[in-house]
C-alpha cells in the first residue's frame, strides 16, 4: 500500500487544522490539474497501489469498440472539498487533530 494524499479546500482546512487527508471513496473532489481541470465529483474508486483516483463523470472514449473507460486522476492534482465521514474511526481521527489544535490556542 502507497503512502498518498490530497490537499483539503480552505474551508476544511480551517475547520480541520490540516492539509490534507488520504482520499476515500465518497470524497467530493474538484481537480485542479490536467487536461480535467476544473471537473467537481465524487471519487468512485482509488487505486491505493498506484495513488490514483477515479472520480464520477471523468471518463475517456477507448479507441476498440467504442467504449468509454474511468481515467486515473492522481491523487496530488486533486483538492477535497467535501469528507466522506461515514467510518467513524476516520471521522473521529480528523477531528481529533482541530479539537487539540484548539486546545492549544
Amino acid at each position: 500500500m502507497k503512502k498518498f494524499g490530497s490537499p483539503l479546500s480552505k474551508e476544511l482546512r480551517e475547520k480541520y487544522q490540516r492539509k490534507a487527508v488520504r482520499p476515500v471513496k465518497g470524497d467530493g473532489v474538484r481537480i485542479v490539474r490536467g487536461g480535467f481541470k476544473g471537473i467537481e465529483g465524487k471519487i468512485t474508486r482509488i487505486d491505493t497501489r498506484l495513488g490514483k483516483v477515479f472520480v464520477e463523470g471523468v471518463s475517456r472514449e477507448k479507441i476498440a469498440g467504442g467504449k468509454t473507460g474511468a481515467v486515473p486522476i492522481d491523487s496530488s492534482k486533486v483538492v477535497v472539498t467535501s469528507l466522506n465521514t461515514d467510518d467513524k474511526v476516520r471521522k473521529a481521527r480528523i477531528e481529533s487533530k482541530a479539537a487539540s489544535a484548539e486546545e492549544a490556542a
